[in-house]
Parts: structure tokens; C-alpha cells; sequence
């Protein structure tokens, strides 16, 4: 049985203690992944005796092996699609429906709820500093979603860029950025080779890494980072923890250039109604 099967079967026997430590293992497995036993029980209000004890009630040896468990289970999310697709259920399985809201539920409240207060206000101070340029690099599968950042972004700041083409352009963008600039890089694993080596070239630049761990190589060569969740139902990986991440950073920076980004939105609004570009109908 994997650790949601045991907490379901144990659920009626859990103390108070115990089912908060359960409600984070679910919410934030990566803490349980990688973190020790200190940070579960800070996470969880708990002393370390009880986690340890927890873990011994879900029918583990110790907490090492509650880790273990999770470790598993967080790898196997984060299988290659090649894989996961041999685990997908029958077409029609009406249990489906259920299964994707709960995931990805779990993913935004996974993702935001593991953000650090202190971290996201330096990052969004950065990406509401109009005198520095915003850079963002992105691999393939999250292209989507970083797209939609800069475009938002973009509409209430200006120097807001997607970094493509070539290594060679990539490289002398980040070669020539200047130190103020804050490059946001987003990938989950597998990572992508390219965008690794170009982080060896961003020294200059201040980074903001959002992947899926904290061991992420990613994580490693920033200044910053935030890991989301990417579980998914289906095989391949989702990036709706991602895009709630990007929304909520758009949301500060707005808040923190109200009146400024006002005025853009403003000149925006009736430069499209001035091209007849939007339609309600």
C-alpha cells in the first residue's frame, strides 16, 4: 500500500497530531521526499517523537522508510510519459473525472502552500523593478505556460522578454544582460540539457529557478527557487501548480504597480479599440 492508502485505512484511529502530519504528507510529499525529520514536524506544529511515531503507526520501521515510501511514489509521478502511459486506465473509466480534480487540486495547494513569504516578496520586488530587465527561459513542455507569464507580465511593466532561438542567441542575451537583470528559468525533470548549460552563462544575472524539487539542477544554480508539484493522472506531467505560481507573482506585481501598470492597461484597452481587434460578440 502507498502512504494515502495507509493514512485512509488508519484515518480513524489518527490523533490530532498525526492527521495534520498526514494532511502535509499529502499536500507537500517533496518535504517528506527530501526533508529530514525536523522539517516534517515544524511543518506539521508536531515534536519529532511524534513523527516518528506516526510513521511506526502507518506500518513503516521508522521515519526513514515513511521516506523511502514517498520518495517512490513522488519518482514515479515524475516517470517518463513512455512509462506512465502503461499505467492509464481503460477509456470510459468514470472514476477519471475524480481523480484529475483531486490531482491537480493537490498541485496548487502543494505548490502555493510551500511558498516562502519572504522569498516570493524578494522575487516579485525584483519583477516590479521597471530599471532591470525580466528574462524567462523555459524548456519545451512548460513553454506554454511561461509564454502566458510574459504576456501578462508584459502588459503591466515593460523589458519583460522570452529568451529563444538559437544557443547562440540565448548565450548573448544572458552574456550581455548586466547584473540587475532577473532571469526566471522553469523546467521539471527530465531536465533539458541545453537550458542547463545556458544557466552556466547567466553568472551575471540574478535567477529565479521554479522546477519540481529542491535537489532540482535548477534550484542548484539560482539565487531563488520554488518548487511546484507537476502529479498528473495521465502521463505526462501537469503544469497547473506551475501556472497558479506564474498567476499569483502576476497578481503581486500588479498590486505593486497599480497605478503605473493602470495607465499600460489603459493605453492597451484603446489601442485594441482603436483597431477593432476584440469582439464580444
Amino acid at each position: 500500500m502507498n502512504v494515502e492508502q495507509r493514512l485512509l485505512e488508519r484515518a480513524g484511529s489518527l490523533t490530532p497530531s498525526e492527521r495534520r502530519i498526514g494532511e502535509m504528507i499529502l499536500a507537500t510529499p517533496q518535504l517528506v521526499a527530501f526533508g529530514t525529520v525536523a522539517d516534517v514536524a515544524e511543518a506539521s506544529s508536531v515534536g519529532t517523537a511524534t513523527v516518528v511515531r506516526f510513521a511506526v503507526k502507518l506500518g513503516y520501521d521508522g521515519y526513514s522508510e515513511l521516506q523511502a515510501s514517498v520518495r517512490r511514489e513522488v519518482s514515479g509521478q515524475l516517470r517518463p510519459a513512455v512509462e506512465r502511459i502503461r499505467d492509464q486506465h481503460d477509456p470510459g473509466d468514470d472514476t477519471l473525472i475524480g481523480r484529475h480534480a483531486e490531482v491537480e487540486g493537490a498541485n496548487v495547494r502543494s505548490t502555493l502552500d510551500g511558498l516562502d513569504a519572504s522569498a516570493l516578496a524578494e522575487v516579485v520586488g525584483r519583477l516590479a523593478d521597471v530599471d532591470q530587465a525580466v528574462l524567462v527561459l523555459s524548456g519545451v513542455a512548460s513553454r506554454g505556460v511561461a509564454h502566458q507569464f510574459v504576456g501578462d507580465l508584459e502588459q503591466l511593466r515593460p523589458g519583460v522578454r522570452l529568451l529563444d532561438g538559437t544557443d547562440v542567441d540565448i548565450v548573448r542575451t544572458l552574456a550581455l544582460a548586466g547584473d540587475g537583470a532577473t532571469l526566471v528559468v522553469l523546467d521539471l525533470r527530465r531536465y533539458e540539457r541545453w537550458l542547463l548549460e545556458a544557466l552556466d552563462h547567466a553568472s551575471s544575472v540574478w535567477t529565479v529557478a521554479i522546477t519540481d524539487s529542491v535537489l532540482s539542477p535548477l534550484a542548484a544554480a539560482a539565487d531563488r527557487s520554488f518548487v511546484v508539484s507537476a502529479a498528473s493522472a495521465g502521463p505526462f506531467d501537469s503544469h497547473v501548480g506551475t501556472l497558479a505560481l506564474l498567476n499569483l507573482l502576476v497578481i503581486d506585481v500588479a498590486a505593486a504597480r497599480r497605478d503605473d501598470a493602470t495607465v499600460r492597461l489603459d493605453r492597451l484597452e484603446a489601442a485594441w479599440r482603436a483597431a477593432d481587434a476584440l469582439t464580444d460578440d
